[in-house]
C-alpha cells in the first residue's frame, strides 16, 4: 500500500510541475479569440445617450474601429479609462463602448465624471452580444478592419504598450494582420 499511495503522489506532483511550467507567465494573455480574422459578430443594440436609438453593427465596416467592452462595476475599466481618452485624442480610430451588465444610471455619470472616450456607447443589459464577441469579462478591446475583420484583442486594461506594440501596427499599415500587399 505504501509503494501506491508513493506512486500516486509522484504522478500528482509531475502533473502540477507540467502545469505549472507550461502556466501563462503574469502579464501574457495567452487566450487566443476564435475571432481574430473572422467577421465582428453582427448586433444592435440602443445608444446610451440617444435616447435608446439603436446603433446597428455593420456600422462597424468602411472604417477603422476600436470596440471596448466595460462597464462601472469593473476596477480594471476606471484604470484603462485614461488610456481610452489618450486614444481618442491621437484621432486615429473612433471607440465604440459596450457598456456590458450595467444601469445606464451608472454609465451616463461615470462618463460625465471621467470623460467620454466614445464615438457611441451601446448598452448590453443581459450581455448576450458580448456572449457573441467571447467576452471574458470587463475590460476587453478589439480593433475591427475596414472590412468588418476582427483583427486584434485585448483582454484586459489597454495600457500604452499595448496600443503601440499590438494596435497601431495595424492603423499605420493599413492592413489586417497576415495580409499582403496586392493581394
Amino acid at each position: 500500500m505504501p509503494i501506491t499511495v508513493l506512486a500516486i503522489f509522484a504522478l500528482i506532483l509531475v502533473v502540477l510541475i507540467v502545469g505549472i511550467s507550461n502556466a501563462p507567465r503574469e502579464g501574457r494573455k495567452d487566450i487566443v479569440s476564435p475571432l481574430l480574422g473572422k467577421s465582428a459578430p453582427e448586433f444592435a443594440l440602443p445608444k446610451l445617450l440617444e435616447g435608446g436609438a439603436l446603433y446597428d453593427g455593420k456600422s462597424l465596416r468602411g472604417g477603422w474601429h476600436l470596440v471596448n467592452v466595460w462597464g462601472t462595476w469593473c476596477g480594471e475599466c476606471r484604470a484603462e479609462h485614461a488610456m481610452l481618452l489618450q486614444i481618442k485624442g491621437e484621432g486615429r480610430v473612433p471607440i465604440i463602448g459596450i457598456d456590458w451588465k450595467d444601469e445606464d444610471a451608472s454609465a451616463k455619470d461615470w462618463l460625465s465624471q471621467l470623460g467620454n472616450p466614445y464615438e457611441t456607447v451601446v448598452t448590453d443589459h443581459d450581455g448576450r452580444v458580448a456572449i457573441d464577441w467571447g467576452v471574458y469579462g470587463a475590460p476587453e478591446s478589439f480593433l475591427i478592419s475596414p472590412q468588418g475583420i476582427v483583427v486584434e484583442k485585448q483582454i484586459g486594461a489597454m495600457t500604452s504598450e499595448v496600443w503601440q506594440s499590438r494596435f497601431l501596427p495595424h492603423l499605420s499599415t493599413g492592413m489586417p494582420a497576415g495580409a499582403k500587399a496586392g493581394a
